[in-house]
């Protein structure tokens, strides 16, 4: 089957880095006096999107005779913004994703909590933003909004309007469109010109060792070195813990899909999580793909590099742990699976050796319609991959330290915890679905981290197969009082936090507390072909921890039955639950389709058995949803 390839979600980098030592320079004024910088760029990210987009906004300062930087807003004193009008010219533009239920991300907690109750003063402060989501989200660009209108609030003066970038749509196109109009913007407030230098000059140069230490190489770690195999908490983003895989079964009986139960031991780690939390995983790409990367442009992926900054005042020295080879770089480091951005092909084209290769990478990176057309086409639309791409285009030969420099960095994969600490507290449980895909090229695309962890087996010959991993705390979590009753709906894997849900209820009910009713709406494509954790579901629901296990086979009738089919065929016990008995409602799973039509069968029931209007229904669900008792944990 042809799948739609996606970008990793622009609401996901990893999670928050250690504060910034002592030693470090916090003032970016200083530096940026310093360094001769007039334009900071600050980003909010969870999945390095937005990083990305910073980095290329600081880059292209210099086409217009100006020097940009860009900025982690957890590094710097975000109240010295004020200060910004000591330097002239100068511009402060935020790139700010939006995470979860319109929520921060991470490292713009802090920066958010203080917009949130300062009262600064930022007359004459010149910034932008730009804001990165996705439509299919509840909070469509929550936090970009919520900067741009603050910061306006506060005085400061908005000098390009708000840029919306939509990833269910095309995140890169939003991006680039909204900055062709920006840059001009720009040149026409302080009266600048574009220099007609092209923003094609590199950013860290390439140091080769050759009697290096083998104990001073990185082989995969993310902060420390050695940090895998001389283990210490606490365990974060940055030292994510090594846990052994002690379970990994399938979960279908039948079907072309594989879907898996994996357990991860966290035995003497110190590790605590509740249920409705995510584990994070760091995954590694398939080793066939990085050699024929390294077969292609004719390297030996075992030379040891570092990639140095060239701006020695930056805070980011290498674009990832340095010294290493370019094979843990291409396995470890990069992500080489996703389709490159636009600013790749266009800073690659240089090396294309034939005209016409040089001609159609330089076109898909411009802003003409038919350069955009062909993007979406030649690169989204078929999932062609950097090694694709290579593959298409023979005369593309780039140096590989240039493509390392270029590709953004390997992403942590989410996944919501399937079990309950109270149950399990040395064990972390995963459900997910292998991905893997045709692409209109007639490609096989596997999905990195699921078809990693597929083959991460338990102890076998005394081999511990182990999975680099950290928690990231949500805020899907059940009632404070045990005696509220809960409503979950999570077809597929959505079921996952709800089998730790469940565990905790069944947990509750056995030390005496009073637990109200626990009811679960799954839904799966057959009973006898992929009916998720059916044993321990029919366990559960026969010792009343389940008060009702309602399951939709979408495929084992003529016409499809979903989850939404069988809340408006409960629709009374459904509103008595909600209306009468103050039931938290919880949706995990599919976030384009099932949470929306989910949401749409609840606005029917209001309106049906509450005598409301639509607008009324809405506003009935919306109040819910601010006193906590309608949660998502949704993907796209």
């Amino acid at each position: 089957m042809i799948m739609g390839c996606v970008f990793s979600l622009p609401e996901d980098r990893l999670v928050a880095f250690d504060r910034p030592q002592t030693t470090r320079e916090t003032s970016f004024i200083d530096k940026m006096k310093k360094t001769g910088k007039n334009i900071v760029v600050f980003y909010g990210s969870q999945t390095g999107t937005a990083e990305e987009f910073a980095n290329r906004l600081a880059k292209d300062a210099h086409r217009y005779g100006m020097k940009g930087m860009s900025a982690d807003p957890e590094e710097y004193d975000l109240s010295e913004l004020s200060r910004l009008t000591e330097i002239e010219n100068s511009i402060a533009i935020f790139c700010m994703a939006t995470y979860g239920e319109g929520d921060p991300t991470d490292n713009a907690q802090d920066f958010y909590d203080w917009l949130h109750e300062g009262d600064a003063d930022f007359s004459g402060v010149k910034y932008t933003v730009f804001a990165l989501g996705n439509k299919t989200y509840e909070h469509y660009n929550a936090m970009g909004k919520y900067v741009d209108q603050r910061l306006a609030e506060l005085g400061a003066q908005r000098i390009f309007d708000l840029g919306m970038g939509d990833d269910d749509g095309n995140l890169e196109e939003d991006f680039v469109s909204w900055r062709e109009q920006f840059w001009p913007a720009v040149c026409e407030h302080f009266g600048v010109e574009a220099t007609g230098e092209e923003s094609s000059i590199r950013q860290y140069e390439l140091k080769v060792h050759s009697d290096l230490n083998m104990n001073k190489i990185y082989t995969g770690e993310l902060g420390r070195l050695k940090s895998f195999e001389n283990q210490k908490p606490p365990f974060d983003s940055k030292n994510p813990f090594l846990a052994p895989v002690t379970v990994n079964r399938k979960l279908n009986k039948a079907g072309d899909r594989h879907l898996m139960h994996l357990e991860l031991d966290i035995t003497g780690s110190k590790i605590r999580y509740e249920s409705g939390d995510h584990v994070a995983v760091y995954p590694i790409n398939d080793s066939v793909i990085v050699n024929r990367i390294g077969d292609l442009l004719g390297v030996d992926l075992d030379t040891v590099i570092s990639l140095n900054n060239l701006d020695e005042e930056s805070n980011k020295k290498h674009p990832f742990p340095c010294p290493t080879t370019y094979r843990t770089a291409l396995t470890h480091y990069l992500d080489i699976t996703n389709p490159p951005r636009t600013n790749v092909l266009y800073e690659l084209a240089q090396y294309a050796t034939e005209p016409k290769d040089q001609e159609n990478m330089r076109k898909m990176a411009s802003s003409s319609a038919e350069g955009k057309a062909l993007y979406q086409s030649w690169v989204l639309d078929s999932c062609r991959n950097i090694l694709a791409i290579l593959e298409d285009f023979p005369s593309l030969r780039p140096p590989i330290d240039h493509l390392c420099e270029l590709l953004p960095r390997l992403q942590a994969r989410y996944y919501s915890i399937a079990s309950s600490s109270k149950v399990h507290p040395n064990s972390i449980h995963i459900c997910a679905v292998v991905v893997e895909y045709k692409t209109k090229t007639g490609r096989v695309n596997k999905g990195v981290a699921t078809n990693w962890l597929k083959n991460k087996m338990p102890a076998d010959n005394g081999h511990k197969a182990t999975v680099p991993m950290y928690i990231r705390k949500s805020q899907f979590r059940l009632p404070f009082k045990s005696s509220n009753p809960v409503i979950m709906i999570g077809p597929g894997t959505g079921i996952a936090p709800f089998m730790g849900f469940v565990q905790e209820r069944g947990w509750l009910k056995e030390q005496g507390k009073d637990v109200g009713e626990t009811v679960l709406y799954y839904g799966c494509r057959y009973k006898n072909e992929d009916f998720l954790y059916q044993e321990e579901l029919e366990e559960f629901e026969k010792t009343g921890v389940l008060t009702a296990l309602n399951v939709a086979f979408s495929r084992d009738q003529a016409e499809k039955v979903y989850v939404q089919h069988l809340l408006k065929k409960n629709k009374e016990a459904v509103w008595r639950l909600v209306h009468m008995d103050n039931a938290h409602i919880y949706i995990c799973g599919d976030a384009r389709y099932m949470a929306r039509d989910v949401q749409n069968a609840f606005y029917e029931i209001a309106e049906e058995l509450g005598g409301m209007s639509r607008a009324q229904a809405v506003d009935y669900i919306k109040k819910l949803m601010t006193k906590g008792r309608y949660s998502q944990d949704v993907w796209s």
